[in-house]
């Protein structure tokens, strides 16, 4: 079937191109055990644009996007948030973005394959309509559709299940390796069970938080940081002045300080971080995509002993000093991702949030007229918003 869609290809000069591309409806399961299945149509409503989607049209532009195409293709069409419309069943859904033959979609082993919607083998939300399996299209919560149409509110709120749900996961990890990082020096220190000593420590995780980098990822793991653990000491570290609305809006939702990095070396912001946070950090998160966060961490030493450094940035190369990490006893871990249950969470702690307030919309006439131009310089640009969303088929929203 031929639709008008935007789409990533090896190319130095239009990494990222608008025009008519031929979809297909292959087979595809969402678990390992499970059956293949063809496809239902559904048509874009809204999309919402990505860091992964900048990214990925860097690689294009390198020329070194291949292994990303969907199978016999030479191109990808990118977008893995928002909200399409499925016609056949007259509802809308939300795309659960990865699937494969594996049995956890958050790690998968040597053996075992994945595909993400719009990043990673199969094409995505940035198009009129496309083929998505059955059992990855998640229901929208009950009495929010108006007269067969969704309200631009909700739409606006909608565009950030994937990136919500993988903060969900990162909590979840958080919380996991954390406990199992430090249960037994709890339990020496406390004189206490195993099991006590495990929720202790899982709590003692996030006593002190730092998040370097203030995308709306980072924005999220703060906000359900407070909701779960509201004792928390959480410090925001980005460049932007403290009194633009996205700090403040930032600050507000996760009940956190704020430091801006303007110093000249990695002490001098660990220091500055430090301070804020009254002690060195029990867990540190990079998420600004800057190499610079782990040198803050490491050998500005605002980790703490025993603390945990989440990498979460695509991009940087971490290194650090393999004397001082051992004997402070720091655990790294990278993992990006979410299980169908976070998504779901994701769906349902969004609208009842004001995330829609930080949306702003590109008409998509602009967007599509020349899509490199719009990524660099309106939805990438120093002075972008935090979130940049374009409505796909007018049709189906309610202003």
């Amino acid at each position: 079937m031929n639709v008008k869609a935007t789409y990533l290809q090896n190319d130095p000069v239009h990494p990222i191109a608008y025009g008519d591309i031929n979809i297909e409806n292959p087979l595809r399961r969402r678990l390992r055990g499970e059956e293949e299945k063809e496809g239902v149509l559904a048509k874009t409503v809204i999309a919402g644009f990505c860091g992964t989607d900048y990214t990925l049209m860097k690689m294009g532009r390198d020329g070194v996007l291949s292994a990303k195409f969907p199978p016999g293709q030479n191109r990808l069409i990118n977008g893995h948030e928002g909200v399409v419309y499925v016609p056949s069943q007259d509802r809308f859904a939300i795309v659960l973005i990865r699937g494969g033959n594996s049995y956890d979609p958050t790690r998968y082993t040597e053996e075992e394959t994945y595909f993400e919607y719009g990043c990673d083998g199969a094409d995505g939300l940035f198009s009129d309509c496309n083929y998505y399996n059955p059992d990855m299209l998640l229901p929208i919560p009950d009495g929010i559709v108006k007269d067969g149409k969704l309200p631009l509110e909700y739409a606006k709120k909608l565009v950030f299940p994937d990136p919500y749900a993988c903060m969900i996961f990162q909590l979840e990890r958080m919380e996991d390796l954390g406990s199992a990082h430090n249960f037994r020096v709890v339990m020496a220190r406390e004189k206490c069970s195993e099991e006590e000593a495990r929720q202790i420590a899982k709590k003692e995780t996030f006593d002190r938080v730092v998040i370097f980098g203030l995308g709306t990822t980072g924005m999220f793991l703060g906000d359900l940081i407070r909701q779960n653990y509201p004792e928390a000491k959480i410090v925001f570290v980005a460049r932007s002045e403290e009194e633009s609305p996205k700090v403040q809006f930032a600050k507000e939702q996760a009940g956190a300080e704020y430091v801006r990095n303007i110093y000249n070396t990695p002490e001098e912001t660990a220091q500055a971080i430090c301070e804020k946070l009254g002690g060195r950090a029990t867990a540190f998160v990079g998420s600004s995509g800057a190499g610079i966060e782990a040198e803050v961490a490491f050998a500005g030493k605002a980790l703490a002993n025993n603390g945990i450094y989440n990498s979460f940035s695509l991009g940087p190369q971490l290194s650090f000093d393999t004397m001082p990490f051992g004997f402070q006893n720091h655990l790294i871990f990278s993992s990006i991702n979410f299980r169908q249950a976070h998504m779901e969470k994701a769906i349902e702690l969004l609208v009842k949030s004001r995330y829609d307030e930080i949306v702003e919309l590109i008409d998509k006439d602009e967007f599509t007229q020349d899509p490199v131009d719009a990524y660099i310089n309106k939805i990438y640009s120093k002075g972008a918003p935090l979130k940049t969303a374009v409505i796909w088929n007018e049709e189906y929203i309610c202003r």
